[in-house]
């Protein structure tokens, strides 16, 4: 069986990139900086199921990806979460928090309908994102 993002990912996403183990992707959502790994491996809805190397590998990825993010987006906190209720693949959401934003401090779920990117809010990001894509291999 090959890898396959699942058709809500793709829709709700763009893409930035492949790291060693996950696809890497932006929520579609100028609310947050908003990043999502997801392992490149078919078939697996939790991290216990990935083998322990990619388990140690996905960490290694999330936790690049965090400081990263933290650092060039200068949050107040960090969130990240492995829920899968809607989209059974495994993606891990790493979410840059304010305090003071829309959802703060509940979470970012169903506080409003996203508000896509403009062609030039996500050359940006994009490059705002660049030196942390380059740390995960992925830039």
């Amino acid at each position: 069986m090959a890898f396959e993002l699942h058709p809500r990912l793709a829709a709700d996403t763009i893409g930035l990139g492949r790291s060693t183990l996950c696809e890497v992707r932006l929520m579609n959502d100028r609310t947050w900086p908003w990043i999502l790994l997801v392992p490149r491996r078919p078939g697996i809805r939790e991290i216990h199921e990935l083998s322990e190397g990619d388990q140690q590998q996905l960490l290694r990825e999330s936790s690049v990806l965090g400081k990263g993010l933290m650092e060039v987006f200068s949050g107040d906190k960090l969130n990240i979460a492995a829920l899968g209720n809607m989209v059974p693949q495994l993606h891990l959401h790493h979410i840059v928090r304010h305090e003071g934003d829309a959802a703060w401090p509940g979470p970012v779920w169903g506080v409003q309908a996203p508000v896509p990117y403009s062609d030039a809010e996500l050359a940006e990001v994009r490059k705002r994102l660049s030196p942390i894509l380059q740390a995960l291999g992925a830039g």
